[in-house]
């Protein structure tokens, strides 16, 4: 059993967004693994999808390996096909993806997105295009050691250069590769929290 973590102040608690295939390249179930460790080293409580397989499930085996505590949210239909990480410290079981998202929201002061599916790209752009419309000030951050992502920043650069993605709003989110860069980022933000404002044309677009 491993001790508990010692916490840094304040509980803080971190979401990871990321995949729940089995058929991933192994490097990305060891990252979520890490990651998870190092956010209960740090004394914070992770919130995840509550499943048990792939990196959703490493993400909290890796928190608990270091005493950490871990929040799982799963809606209803998966928890049934029997894919609910049950050694969560809390595991919730939700009516639908909405309300899943709402309650990962509600539970966590910031965002990390790991590689994933379109469920993890959903979960991304929700939470970013939230922050960017100023309905929360809780950082967003991508991690990417391998680059899977780079041809999605590269083309979210693009559209920000277009004039299709404000440069503010592209500002909302953090990119590093680095899991401890990382965390001292949230560290940063959550010392200093700033509050967008979006601007009209963006509230518009967010309501079509």
């Amino acid at each position: 059993m491993a001790e508990p973590a010692l916490s840094e102040g304040p509980m803080t608690s971190v979401c990871v967004f990321c995949a729940a295939n089995a058929q991933i390249d192994p490097v990305h179930i060891k990252t979520a693994f890490e990651l998870g460790a190092a956010i209960a080293a740090r004394g914070w409580t992770l919130v995840s999808g509550g499943g048990s397989v792939s990196s959703m499930g490493a993400v909290a085996d890796g928190a608990r390996s270091k005493g950490g505590q871990t929040i799982g949210v799963i809606p209803k239909a998966l928890f049934e096909k029997e894919v609910a990480d049950h050694d969560s410290s809390e595991l919730i079981v939700s009516q639908n993806m909405r309300d899943r998202k709402a309650e990962m929201e509600n539970r966590s002061d910031a965002f990390i997105v790991l590689p994933g599916g379109i469920g993890t790209l959903e979960e991304f752009f929700e939470i970013w295009v939230s922050r960017s419309l100023g309905m929360h000030d809780k950082p967003v951050l991508v991690l990417d050691p391998v680059g899977l992502y780079q041809p999605l920043q590269t083309w979210l650069n693009q559209l920000t250069e277009l004039g299709f993605i404000s440069a503010e709003s592209a500002q909302c989110v953090y990119w590093t590769k680095d899991i401890e860069t990382a965390l001292d980022q949230i560290t940063q933000e959550l010392a200093n929290p700033v509050t967008r404002q979006g601007t009209d044309a963006e509230i518009v677009e967010a309501e079509l």
